[in-house]
């Protein structure tokens, strides 16, 4: 395993964790929020958390885990819901007469630009000794906000081009992630430059143009 090997070559080793750990937020998550996974991917990615942090303490190694919250680019497929939003609006404002239907639009992420994300991910093992970080930009927002963002980069308005279909609602939905970054930022002096509007401005960018904007 990957755990084995940094035991023996000494690397330094980072694993990518979620925010799907923390199940719903009510309150802003970091490092020391107990994790409540909903899903077998959440499950799986605490399971790996702990065994990270399990070989640290128990073999010294370098190795750390960032818990990534949602991290968004052009290489998203359109399975993942900001992908599919960026994708329908700019056919639509290329004349497309095609609705676009979402599931529930009331769920809130923190969705981030996903090279600033690298940036972390880079800085943490830079540091003297290994420790775990939440990355992410602590700006949560709705689907609904979201949506409307996208659609206002491709100059429209997303009310009657947009339905919500409880066919798409998931059974065991993650309502709330919202995330705290101020240790992140104290410690290794990394802080999200782009969320919300910009985020969203940066996609439909992205997908107009074929490159990472």
């Amino acid at each position: 395993s990957l755990l084995a090997a940094q035991r023996h070559s000494g690397f330094r080793l980072f694993c990518a964790s979620s925010s799907e750990c923390f199940g719903s937020t009510d309150a802003p998550a970091d490092i020391g929020t107990p994790f409540r996974p909903l899903s077998p991917y959440g499950v799986a990615k605490a399971h790996a958390y702990d065994k990270v942090a399990q070989h640290r303490a128990a073999q010294g190694g370098y190795a750390v885990s960032g818990v990534l919250f949602n991290h968004e680019s052009p290489l998203r497929p359109e399975t993942f819901v900001t992908r599919k939003i960026v994708r329908a609006a700019t056919r639509i404002a290329g004349g497309s007469t095609e609705k676009l239907v979402l599931g529930n639009l009331d769920i809130e992420r923190d969705w981030g630009w996903a090279p600033e994300y690298v940036e972390a991910m880079h800085l943490m093992v830079q540091q003297d000794r290994p420790d775990d970080f939440v990355i992410a930009t602590g700006h949560s927002s709705t689907l609904r906000d979201f949506t409307a963002a996208v659609f206002a980069a491709v100059g429209l308005d997303w009310h009657d081009r947009v339905e919500s279909s409880p066919d798409l609602y998931r059974p065991a939905e993650l309502l709330l992630s919202r995330a705290a970054t101020g240790r992140t930022h104290e410690r290794l002096g990394w802080r999200a430059r782009t969320h919300g509007p910009a985020l969203a401005a940066k996609l439909v960018e992205c997908e107009r143009t074929g490159t990472w904007g």
